[in-house]
């Protein structure tokens, strides 16, 4: 049997405007609500389903994104329209910089939610 992940839940403080700004971002379509999420699937049928916290608080998670460098060249042009901070790294350290890792390019960024986001155009590892 094959191992594939389906889907994620993410927590959002508003879910409709979270799939919107996740879909945005990476020129995505946010789906039709699905009972109490709104999806936003990616090209290898992984979707992620945004679902309101309820006021509960929520934990960052982290998200990255492989894609081709074209597809980069787009999404970093609509972050920084977007007016976003960005990161080199995951961790923070080295903000208004993208990564080079593995021979390939990398940013971070923060959705409304708190969420880190990665894109990335070469898996870690495969330099």
């Amino acid at each position: 049997m094959s191992i594939e992940l389906n889907h994620t839940i993410v927590m959002a403080r508003d879910k409709h405007a979270s799939a919107r700004f996740l879909a945005r971002i990476l020129g995505l379509e946010a789906g039709a609500p699905f009972g109490p999420f709104i999806p936003v699937e990616t090209s290898n049928g992984v979707t992620l389903d945004f679902a309101d916290s309820g006021g509960e608080r929520i934990t960052p998670q982290h998200y990255a994104f492989l894609v081709s460098e074209e597809e980069f060249d787009a999404i970093f042009g609509r972050i920084q329209e977007a007016g976003l901070t960005y990161w080199a790294d995951p961790y923070h350290h080295r903000p208004g910089e993208i990564s080079r890792n593995d021979g390939g390019r990398g940013a971070s960024f923060e959705d409304p939610n708190g969420h880190n986001l990665e894109i990335i155009t070469r898996p870690y590892g495969s330099g």
